[in-house]
């Protein structure tokens, strides 16, 4: 808590690190909660879980004074790429993605007993696309498709479950969609606004149904320095002021 404030972090590769860009998740959950929480971001681009459970100590120390109240982690996309020949790249086996993301929980939830985790599971992708992608020019041949990200999704829901977390099943939720694969990607792969929108919509009603004590749903968070005062905007009346502390109007979409 910084000022008083309740921290969110934002854990994981480039999905939470491009969360702030073009209308992402992550600038949207910052508006969303401003005033209420701090949203912290934590994104590495081309991480798999190897590497965030090499430095989650880091990232998040066990005897730092402050704890977060919610960590959003997201890894998978990368770990579910095939194995190169070489034996380089972000490839992790399913078995041992699995156990890395229990890791990964087992930490974060020994940080305080008031630290929520919520993971994110696989986002399908558009092969095609991908395919036609600027990367695909400076990269070796990345092969990755939609099936063996529903593996890992589904790998993500079932440990979810196991451990009694919270989890944004994502392969499924796009694919609601009909037109998921032209409108959701940038590349076939990274969130365009509209995907991002449905992140968020996601994770605000996992927020809104979890029985977490206190709610961390930004409808029943206060609202920093909310009172009232003779120095707000005066009413039309000229002669009162109007309070606009809880405004929502500049939002192109009313979250719920």
């Amino acid at each position: 808590m910084f000022g008083g404030r309740p921290l969110f972090v934002l854990f994981g590769s480039s999905i939470v690190q491009y969360s702030f860009s073009n209308g992402g998740w992550g600038a949207a959950l910052a508006d969303i909660y401003a005033r209420k929480a701090d949203v912290l971001l934590r994104g590495y681009i081309g991480w798999n879980t190897r590497r965030a459970v090499q430095v989650m100590d880091k990232v998040f120390p066990k005897d730092s004074a402050v704890q977060p109240s919610l960590v959003i982690v997201y890894f998978g996309g990368n770990d579910s790429i095939d194995a190169h020949c070489s034996g380089l790249g972000p490839h992790v086996p399913l078995d041992e993605y699995i156990g890395n993301m229990r890791k990964i929980a087992e930490h974060l939830k020994s940080l305080s007993e008031k630290t929520r985790v919520l993971f994110l599971s696989c986002p399908p992708l558009n092969e095609e696309m991908l395919r036609n992608s600027t990367s695909s020019t400076i990269l070796s041949e990345i092969v990755r498709t939609n099936e063996t990200c529903r593996l890992y999704s589904d790998a993500c829901v079932a440990l979810c479950k196991e451990m009694h977390l919270k989890v944004v099943d994502l392969w499924h939720a796009m694919q609601k969609r009909e037109d998921w694969k032209t409108a959701c990607f940038t590349d076939g792969l990274h969130l365009s606004e509209e995907g991002s929108n449905i992140v968020v919509e996601e994770i605000l009603k996992v927020l809104k149904e979890a029985e977490w004590e206190p709610s961390l749903h930004w409808k029943a968070m206060p609202t920093e320095f909310a009172e009232d005062s003779p120095f707000d905007l005066v009413s039309s009346s000229g002669d009162a002021t109007v309070n606009p502390s809880e405004w929502t109007i500049h939002r192109k979409i009313q979250w719920s």
